[in-house]
């Protein structure tokens, strides 16, 4: 998807994948950014550690409190958050006033705080609830251990990560809007599921193309080619 855009920007520019344990994030950090890297995308688990590791931050990473976007500029990290930002711009129009997000880790984290200031009411769930209380308090949203319908529905869990996950347990309720942050190579459960019942679905893959033109923009200060990007992730090619 980035290598696309920046043959659609003409920028003699590469996006590489990094597999990097915890235990090397911070010697990997240092290393890219004294390296001829002008940035990074992080995902799990490092959004936390990126975080603390920035030398500066945008006022949506400090809110979120984790980083997917890192920009390097003669040494100096600046950590930013896209996934909250690309959410919005994957749903496309004004949050409604109900949002429910299910979940409790960094992806929900961002999902939050996004809605919230966009001026839902947002509540959240986790299978944990103490986490879900503790979440809500950060960010001043509410918390439901057994929700109700809403407006916009968002999956922010690990189900339909793995082949075979089951929907059991997972509070979905009646939405008009749903997005599942999970993305793979079919449909997911939760896709499926809102799908029988009418609903308007934005998949994983259109947020994850949202949050890196964000991500794009950062870096290069261009206008991203979101289309040659979407192209490129729902179709990918060797």
């Amino acid at each position: 998807m980035m290598n696309a855009a920046f043959r659609a920007l003409e920028l003699d520019w590469r996006y590489l994948k990094l597999p990097v344990p915890p235990e090397r994030f911070e010697q990997t950090l240092m290393a890219l950014s004294g390296s001829g890297y002008r940035g990074a995308n992080v995902t799990i688990p490092h959004k936390l550690a990126a975080h603390d590791l920035a030398d500066e931050l945008s006022d949506a990473a400090r809110a979120i409190g984790a980083v997917n976007t890192l920009i390097f500029n003669d040494g100096h990290i600046t950590g930013d958050n896209t996934d909250a930002g690309g959410l919005l711009d994957a749903v496309g129009e004004p949050p409604p006033g109900t949002a429910l997000v299910l979940g409790a880790g960094g992806a929900a984290r961002a999902a939050a705080w996004a809605l919230g200031q966009a001026g839902a009411d947002v509540t959240v769930w986790s299978r944990t609830s103490e986490r879900a209380a503790e979440l809500a308090a950060e960010l001043g949203v509410g918390h439901s251990e057994r929700p109700g319908p809403s407006e916009l529905l968002v999956n922010a869990t690990s189900v339909g990560l793995r082949p075979g996950d089951s929907l059991e347990g997972l509070p979905l309720v009646d939405a008009r809007v749903v997005v599942d942050l999970v993305y793979g190579a079919g449909p997911t459960p939760v896709v499926r599921w809102a799908e029988e019942r009418g609903a308007r679905v934005v998949d994983g893959l259109e947020v994850l193309v949202r949050q890196g033109a964000r991500s794009l923009e950062l870096w290069t200060g261009r206008e991203p080619p979101v289309d040659a990007m979407r192209r490129a992730a729902f179709q990918p090619t060797v």
